[in-house]
């Protein structure tokens, strides 16, 4: 029997981290049914509970030292897990778990990894020795890609692939339907979701969007949509939005499953997102979407699928957000031939991510 080692930002109830486990499981079990594979978790009963695999906890030394030693290969990803702007103990815990696999003789990929941004002169040159000490890498941009070349990071073979999530299969929307009517979204008003996210602390951003969620319910006729994509912190945040507007508008204040999720966001006919994964999972679900950005990686998907963001947290206006939303919501249901192109090619290259770790896998036997 084969067996994985996958280590990333498992079991801390993100929506987004979760979609892309799932979407790992999914497309490794089509490859290999007798796989095993564990999981690095944060909650590693949720995780089994969640996703059916054996997990262990992120700090217990034992139980990662005894899965890594007897992997035929340690996965790290997918996700941001290489850089330190939104946590600098972050990044030194998980090269730690690749240098442990390296000390073991056990291969490492990192697995369709944004990678950075990395600053300071220690973080930078840890990165470029166990960069060039793993077996494979996949990114899932090629914003990452230039993070490795300017890290110095050259000696692997390097790939430029998608987000695993781009490969989950998508749902019928029956499963949100039910849920949106459970909160009064029901009816026939079209539903404009909104995903959002806590940041640095910053005020003005909540202002403005309660300013253009009371704008689409006016202008359009449309109901607005909170959706969480990290329990319990998305909520919160959408509540403090939800509070400061004057049109009615819905929060869902559920812990959802990743198929959950995608069903919700299959019955909104537009996704304004600042999480990175609410935009992917529009992408999937085929539902245009307006992104804002916090992150590079937020402007880098854009990018990949032919989009842009309209503007970035610290200097969003209304004013460019409502243009952009109004742009976009004459033409919601029309799919053009260019985009929908670029996530079919993105779907290939998130499965390929898979195909490249039982290459790893295989080879090594």
């Amino acid at each position: 029997m084969k067996r994985i080692v996958v280590s990333g930002y498992y079991g801390a109830k993100n929506a987004g981290d979760e979609a892309m486990l799932a979407a790992m499981l999914e497309v490794l079990g089509d490859l290999d049914p007798e796989l095993h594979i564990t999981v690095i978790s944060a909650d590693p009963a949720d995780t089994e509970r969640r996703h059916g695999v054996h997990a262990v906890g992120s700090f217990d030394v034992g139980g990662i030292f005894g899965a890594v030693r007897r992997a035929d290969l340690l996965v790290s990803g997918g996700g941001s897990l290489l850089q330190n702007v939104t946590s600098r103990r972050s990044l030194y815990y998980y090269m730690a778990v690749i240098l442990l696999a390296l000390l073991l003789g056990r291969r490492v990929m990192l697995y369709a990894q944004g990678i950075g941004p990395v600053t300071g002169r220690l973080p930078c040159l840890l990165m470029r020795w166990l960069g060039n000490r793993v077996s494979l890498i996949t990114v899932r941009d090629e914003g990452s890609m230039a993070e490795l070349r300017r890290l110095g990071i050259t000696r692997p073979p390097m790939e430029c692939t998608a987000d695993p999530v781009l490969g989950i299969h998508p749902v019928d929307a029956s499963a949100g339907r039910t849920i949106l009517a459970r909160c009064g979204a029901d009816g026939t008003k079209p539903i404009v979701g909104i995903s959002v996210r806590d940041w640095q602390g910053w005020q003005h951003y909540k202002e403005i969007l309660a300013e253009i969620s009371d704008a689409i319910v006016r202008e359009l006729d449309a109901r607005v949509v909170f959706l969480p994509m990290q329990y319990p912190e998305d909520v919160r945040t959408a509540k403090t939005i939800a509070a400061r507007t004057a049109q009615e508008c819905i929060v869902l204040d559920g812990e959802y499953t990743t198929s959950e999720l995608l069903s919700l966001v299959a019955n909104m006919d537009l996704m304004i997102g600042i999480r990175l994964h609410a935009l992917i999972f529009a992408g999937v679900m085929g539902v245009p979407m307006i992104g804002i950005s916090y992150d590079p990686k937020v402007d880098r998907f854009l990018r990949s699928i032919g989009e842009k963001p309209v503007n970035d947290l610290q200097d969003i206006t209304t004013a460019s957000v409502l243009s952009e939303v109004r742009r976009k919501w004459p033409a919601r249901h029309a799919c053009t031939d260019a985009g929908a192109g670029l996530l079919t090619k993105m779907r290939t290259l998130a499965a390929r991510n898979a195909a490249l770790a039982m290459a790893l896998v295989r080879e090594k036997s």
